[in-house]
């Protein structure tokens, strides 16, 4: 089976992504952005969100961290750190709620608009 290796990630070809899309999964995992990527790659950011599109279609997914998630667990990629897969294989096992962050709604603004308005008197003549 055929590899790519991207920076820190490696890649499997065969498993469900196309080359290029596979290219693009793993330098979002990278922490690269669609801009950063398509400078890269020399092609417009509209073309890597489509390709990003649709890899995460391939993979049932609707976010790029879950893109990332997905493609690490079924081995479509792995980091070539291994103490990095170590931690994340650890904190799956543990799954410890207090790690996660959630995030809080954000405090609401009221604006308090004061109009004065300015009345003209009529004198009505009879």
């Amino acid at each position: 089976m055929d590899t790519i290796i991207s920076g820190e990630w490696k890649g499997h070809l065969g498993r469900g992504l196309a080359p290029k899309e596979l290219q693009y999964c793993m330098s979002v995992a990278a922490g690269m952005t669609a801009k950063e990527i398509a400078k890269v790659f020399g092609i417009s950011p509209g073309t890597v969100k489509k390709r990003l599109d649709v890899a995460m279609f391939k993979l049932g997914v609707h976010r790029r961290a879950a893109l990332v998630a997905e493609a690490m667990k079924r081995q479509i990629i792995s980091p070539l750190c291994f103490v990095l897969a170590a931690l994340i294989a650890m904190h799956a096992v543990v799954d410890d709620q207090s790690i996660r962050r959630d995030r809080r709604a954000p405090d609401r603004r009221v604006a308090e608009m004061r109009v004065a308005r300015r009345t003209e008197g009529y004198a009505y003549a009879i």
